[in-house]
Order: structure tokens, then sequence, then C-alpha cells
């Protein structure tokens, strides 16, 4: 194998890792070489000085779930006092607020809920659409799909189609955790799989829906499974084209009965940099900084970052898990600006939107 210099030299420009070289770059380079080396491929793959962000809400519409993961803080089993679910009045209610903010993205997202048929998510994307068709419907987990699929003896595609029909036009990467089946047995036994998690997004893309994809790292996964993860997130990528951005993002275990250990924010800056370099075929890796925090945000984008992600203007799964970081629109341009970059106002598909920043430079 070559030397981890030459690796990173290669890397740095464009050049693929192999799985062995991934591990061994992972966890042989310095910090600082492995950030030097993301930092150029970002600058290669987008020369400019802007960095993007979106104007978003989460709105976790149930928090009843039947997939009763040990990491989650946030759900509640069938039948618990604490369980709820959001009538279409009341998301709507949520939907028009955060457009009044400038939102054009919309993640409704929550629990497995075998409750709910999929005329609920119909009807309520149906009036989001008609309502608000300035904003984009980016929504449910590969988890929820499965879980309407099952209630309605239908199959994925058939659920999907349905679903943009009705104005889902894309879907969040959500509850890919680490598509390793050691650690999915661990931290989520009644979840999809990690091959299900992948023919959920390859049908998505088929059907032409733009996704993301996430990486929970953090709880009992090891380097070569966090490796892992990459390559067969690149490897689809490969095959379909469909991804539109890769969202590395720690887990926080202060509330939840899985005690895995927390990352270290020199831990994610190097998931950060290793994202970059391995996913040569990804043209955005966000700034997650919900779990990490707006500091570490902003040394992300010296890491290989190229976007801030979102506002997020109103989220309670992370923030029960022990979260408590928060944004503006002002904090985020203030970020982007301080780490020498210019802020701009982007669409769920990387677009870039004309749109007045909130603090003018």
């Amino acid at each position: 194998m070559s030397d981890i210099a030459t690796l990173l030299e290669r890397a740095s420009h464009g050049g693929r890792l192999s799985y062995d070289e991934g591990v061994a770059v992972y966890r042989e380079a310095s910090l600082h070489d492995l950030g030097a080396a993301a930092h150029r491929r970002r600058t290669m793959m987008h020369p400019g000085r802007e960095v993007s962000y979106v104007i978003d809400t989460t709105i976790n519409y149930t928090n009843i779930c039947n997939v009763h993961c040990s990491f989650c803080a946030f759900f509640r089993p069938e039948g618990h006092a604490e369980g709820y679910t959001m009538t279409h009045d009341e998301v709507l209610a949520r939907v028009e607020w955060a457009a009044e903010q400038g939102a054009t993205q919309i993640m409704v997202q929550g629990g497995v809920n075998p409750d709910l048929a999929i005329s609920y998510y119909v009807d309520l994307f149906e009036k989001i659409a008609e309502r608000f068709p300035g904003v984009d419907i980016h929504s449910l987990s590969t988890s929820e799909i499965c879980g309407i699929a099952k209630r309605e003896n239908m199959s994925v595609e058939d659920v999907l189609t349905t679903l943009r029909a009705a104005g889902l036009k894309s879907l969040p990467g959500a509850g890919a955790e680490i598509l390793v089946e050691r650690v999915r047995k661990r931290i989520s036994a009644r979840k999809i799989d990690d091959d299900r998690w992948l023919d959920v997004m390859r049908i998505a893309q088929r059907l032409g829906m733009p996704t993301t994809a996430t990486m929970m790292f953090g709880s009992i996964e090891t380097d070569p499974e966090r490796i892992t993860h990459l390559e067969v997130l690149r490897e689809l990528q490969d095959e379909t084209h469909g991804f539109s951005a890769f969202i590395p993002w720690y887990y926080v275990p202060h509330k939840t009965p899985l005690r895995g250990r927390e990352a270290t924010g020199l831990e994610y800056l190097r998931v950060i940099a290793i994202s970059r370099l391995y996913l040569d075929n990804f043209d955005h890796i966000q700034a997650s900084w919900l779990t990490p925090g707006l500091k570490l945000g902003q040394l992300a984008l010296l890491y290989g970052a190229d976007d801030m992600g979102g506002t997020i203007l109103e989220e309670r799964v992370v923030t029960l898990a022990g979260s408590t970081n928060q944004a503006t629109r002002k904090d985020l341009e203030k970020t982007i600006r301080h780490a020498g970059y210019i802020p701009v106002v982007r669409d769920t598909y990387f677009q870039r939107r004309d749109y007045p920043l909130a603090t003018p430079a």
C-alpha cells in the first residue's frame, strides 16, 4: 500500500481510495494532513468563496413509533400517555409559520406510527403543496416509507409514486445510522436493515426523487465500519447519481438508553474530512452543526464541507436526546463569514436562490 502522504495527495485531486486505503487514511493520517487534503479537494470542486445554506424546518408530527431504537429519546411506544400525532391543521400552522420566516424546505418526519394510513400523508402533502407552492416537501425517512408500505400492503415503489403525486419531492437520508448489519442489530434491531435502506433510496432516485445520505456516528461502530458505510453509499451513487449531499452527524447519548460514547469535536472533523475524500462522487458535504455546535460546524468548512445545512427552525428528535444547539439565519451567515466565506441561500436541490440575506455584507 502507498504511504499515507501519497494517498492523501491522490485523493485531494479526485483519485479514488479503495476500502483498505480509506481505513488506513482515516486511522493513520494526522488530522491536520487529512483536513488539508480534504480542503484542497473541496476547493477544487467548489472554487468560489460561497458557502450555502437552506432556510428550513423539521416538523416532528408524531412521536409514536413501533421501531424503538435504543439511541432515540424522542419516540413513545404505541399506547403511551406521552404519545402524540399532530392534526393536519397543527402541521399546516407550523408550515405557515416557517414559510413566513422564508423557509423553502419542509421536513415532516416522525416515528413509524402504525396507526397512520397512507391517506394521512397524501391529504397532508396535497394541502401543503396547494397552500404553500414555494415550499419543497423534503420529508419522511426510509423507515416511515417502509412502515406505510407494510400497513397498506403496498410496494415501496407504489407508496413513493403515490406520495410523489401528492407533493413529496425528495427524501432525506434519515434512518441510515451506520449501514452495517452488526451495528444495526445492536442499536436499532426492529428498524429496516441496511440493504432495505439502500433499496428505498434506489427506488426513490429511479423515480426522479433526489435524496440525501446521512451517517450517525459515535455509538458502537468501529472505524472500519464507518468506512464501510461510506463505501456502500459510494457504490449506490456510482449506480444512480441520485444523492445530492452527505450529512454526517454524531450521536448524543445524554438522555437515551444506548450508552454510546459521544464523539469528540476532533473526531467530527476527521469524519467530515474523510467523507470529502472518500465520497469522490458526492458534490456536497454538509457541516451538520446541530449536534457539534456552530463553532465546529464553522471549522468543518475548512475540513471539506461546502454547505452549512439549514436553519432547522423547529426540531425535537435531536433536542430531546440532549442537544441544545440552535441557530438563526443571522447566526449561520455570521458563522460562514467569519470562516472567510460568503453566505448564499440555496434550495433543497442546491440551486442558489435569489433571496436577500438576513445580514447584508
